[in-house]
C-alpha cells in the first residue's frame, strides 16, 4: 500500500494541532505543522505578517513543506497540520505527493464560529514548558499563573486577540474555505465534529484512517 499524507483541515482553534500530535504518537505519521515552522523562523517580515493575522506567500510555505517532508521521517508518511489554505498549495501539494508516491486523504474537523473564537481567545501558554490553559474552557489554578512552573505569568499569542481572531477566521472563510471544495469534489474529503473532547475526536479520525487502510487505497 502507498505511503498516506493526511491532511487536517480547519479553522483555526480546531484543534488540528491537538489531534496531528495525537497521530504522531499512535500511528506514528509525523506532524508537519507550517505554523510551528514560520514561528521558529527569525525572518522579522514572516513573524509581522504572522502577527496581523494574514497568510505568508505559497511559494514560500509550499517550499517549506517539501525541504521539511523530505526528511527520513516522512517516508512512511505524515500529518499535515495548517497547510494548504488555498487552492494553489492544494495544487502544489498533489504535485509534491505525487513525486513522493503517496495517496492523500482530507479530514475536516468542523467546529461552530463562537466555540471557535473561546477557544483562541481565551487561550494561554506558559513560556517556559509550552503548557496550554484556556480561561473558559480549561483555566489554571491561580489566575494566569501555570500550574507546573509556580510564579510563571501565561501569556496570550498576539494572534489570539479578539480583533487578530477576527481577521483569522475570515482569512480561512475567504481563502481556505474553498480547498473543502477542492477535496469534495474528488471524493477525498470526510468530516468530523469537533465540538467534542480531544479523544472522542482522535476516536472518530483514527477510525476514519483505519477505514481507508482497510479499503486498501493505492
Amino acid at each position: 500500500m502507498s505511503s498516506k499524507v493526511i491532511v487536517l483541515m480547519g479553522a483555526p482553534g480546531a484543534g488540528k494541532g491537538t489531534q496531528a500530535r495525537l497521530i504522531q504518537e499512535r500511528l506514528g505519521l509525523p506532524q508537519i505543522s507550517t505554523g510551528d515552522i514560520l514561528r521558529a523562523l527569525a525572518a522579522e517580515d514572516i513573524h509581522s505578517t504572522q502577527a496581523s493575522g494574514n497568510l505568508v506567500s505559497d511559494d514560500f510555505v509550499i517550499e517549506l513543506v517539501r525541504e521539511r517532508t523530505a526528511n527520513p521521517d516522512c517516508r512512511n508518511g505524515y500529518v499535515l497540520d495548517g497547510f494548504p489554505r488555498t487552492i494553489a498549495q492544494a495544487e502544489r501539494l498533489e504535485d509534491l505527493t505525487a513525486e513522493q508516491g503517496m495517496i492523500l486523504e482530507a479530514i475536516l474537523i468542523d467546529v461552530p464560529t463562537e466555540v471557535l473564537e473561546r477557544r483562541l481567545t481565551g487561550r494561554r501558554m506558559c513560556p517556559v514548558g509550552n503548557e496550554t490553559y484556556n480561561v473558559y474552557f480549561k483555566p489554571p489554578r491561580a489566575d494566569n499563573i501555570c500550574d507546573t512552573h509556580a510564579g510563571v505569568a501565561l501569556q496570550q499569542r498576539a494572534d489570539d486577540y479578539l480583533d487578530k481572531v477576527h481577521i483569522r477566521l475570515e482569512t480561512y472563510r475567504r481563502q481556505t474555505a474553498p480547498v473543502l471544495d477542492y477535496y469534495r469534489r474528488s471524493g477525498r474529503l470526510d468530516v468530523v465534529d469537533g465540538n467534542h473532547q480531544s479523544e472522542e475526536i482522535y476516536a472518530s479520525i483514527r477510525d476514519l484512517v483505519v477505514k481507508e487502510q482497510t479499503a486498501g487505497r493505492s
